[in-house]
């Protein structure tokens, strides 16, 4: 177990069991006017472009297929997936605003003459954020093209195991078939459908960064990774900011440092309501939302009044729509995911499934990006690699920026039992820190 609140970079392991072999080709099945390719991915996230442009540099012949519904709220993004558009890149450059705003106020302890008050203005920096997303989408649009991958902006669905229909935007109809097909659509936030007016008046993830004016005094829903890292920066921007925690913060990472990040961001202005549930959401006259919840412990109901609802209370993989069972396809009941082996392969032995879309992986870049690469690089370059997901590290950021790789204290305790399981503890904080109120 190594745990650590400071990180930067990271490195996989991987191991090599048998190899992929080759499957029945579908050109035999392709219909008039239907185009065949080596390998079709379904999905155009950090994974399956990275699968897709690994396979065109072996040489062979690649299309990918994506396409993103609206949210609700009718937010829109471009090629890239969740990461670049909705997730790591717009919230570590916003993570960074709201860092930039807490140096900005210690640089006086440093001799630097600061004007106060110090203001954020969030449509200048939503502009500069999105104005690069936008850049990074089509800089993957031109690593396509340079590797003469095939892009379709359409919404792809199976027809048979080796063939989709895609469907633009306008309606137009599409058939692809491919010798090998893998699936990479990703997932999208979850809205918590039994709370009254949860739809109609909250926001995910998917809209945040695409806000072009500030939310104003904001409620989090939710305790997980995503939800601590959108209070964490819209606290640091100044915002009145509210996380309401139904259980325990961060389920799944060590609890003790989980504690230590809330507890930072609660000394630095967010606010926790712990042990509640929300009940109802409303629109006043005034335009504001009033938000009625339950303290789960006494049963007590109370209301507050916020100018955006902010729903982080989980994700949901994008596999509904694929009709996974005209291809033989099969998923978790409980969950919606692929079910997959070690080689990423779905039931259907020439279908695969990486990154979130894909049951018991984590849900992260790296090893989803490292995934596809492997993926292509035993399909098509006589590859015997596999991905290593065990002891992949990751990071949380938090204002107190969580960083850690293996088990938690208590996942190493439930394994190996107590009695088998040494703690070291060291806790400091960096020299930048000492003459600042920032730590």
């Amino acid at each position: 177990m190594a745990t650590a609140l400071w990180r930067r970079g990271w490195r996989f392991r991987w191991r090599a069991p048998a190899a992929a072999g080759r499957v029945r080709g579908a050109a035999g099945a392709a219909a008039a006017g239907q185009r065949n390719y080596d390998l079709l991915v379904i999905g155009g996230g950090s994974g399956g472009l990275a699968c897709a442009k690994e396979a065109a540099q072996l040489g062979r012949k690649v299309a990918v297929a994506d396409y993103v519904d609206p949210s609700p709220r009718g937010t829109r993004w471009g090629l890239g997936g969740t990461c670049v558009n909705v997730g790591c890149i717009p919230k570590k450059l916003m993570h960074q605003a709201a860092l930039l705003g807490g140096l900005i106020r210690d640089a006086q302890h440093y001799g630097w003459e600061v004007t106060h008050p110090i203001l954020h203005n969030w449509r200048k920096m939503a502009e500069a954020v999105q104005n690069h997303v936008k850049s990074l989408n089509w800089g993957h649009r031109v690593q396509l093209q340079d590797r003469k991958v095939d892009y379709f902006n359409i919404k792809a669905s199976f027809v048979n195991e080796h063939t989709v229909c895609g469907v633009t935007k306008g309606g137009k109809e599409t058939l692809l078939s491919a010798d090998h097909i893998v699936i990479a659509t990703g997932g999208r936030p979850k809205y918590p459908m039994h709370v009254e007016g949860a739809l109609e008046y909250g926001i995910t993830s998917d809209d945040i960064f695409w806000l072009k004016e500030s939310p104003g005094k904001t409620l989090v829903v939710g305790a997980s990774y995503v939800a601590l890292e959108c209070a964490g920066f819209l606290s640091g921007m100044g915002l009145d900011t509210t996380v309401m925690i139904r259980s325990i913060p961060l389920r799944g990472f060590d609890q003790q440092m989980a504690s230590l990040v809330t507890e930072h961001m609660a000394s630095h202005g967010t606010q926790f309501l712990r042990g509640c549930t929300p009940l109802q959401v409303r629109r006043l006259p005034d335009g504001h939302l009033q938000v009625t919840w339950e303290d789960r412990a006494s049963g007590r109901q109370d209301t507050g009044t916020f100018d955006t609802v902010l729903w982080a209370v989980g994700r949901a993989p994008e596999t509904r729509s694929l009709n996974l069972e005209k291809a033989g396809v099969n998923t978790n009941p409980d969950n919606q995911k692929i079910v997959v082996d070690a080689r990423e392969a779905t039931s259907v032995p020439h279908i695969y499934a990486i990154g979130d879309v894909a049951e018991g992986r984590p849900e992260l870049t790296p090893t989803a990006i490292m995934a596809g690469k492997l993926l292509a690089q035993r399909l098509f370059g006589q590859s015997l690699d596999l991905m290593e997901y065990d002891n992949v590290p990751t990071t949380v950021f938090t204002p107190l920026e969580y960083g850690c790789v293996g088990l938690s204290e208590e996942e190493a305790v439930a394994r190996h039992g107590q009695e088998h399981v040494e703690v070291w503890e060291i806790f400091t904080s960096p020299c930048f820190s000492w003459l600042s109120s920032n730590l």
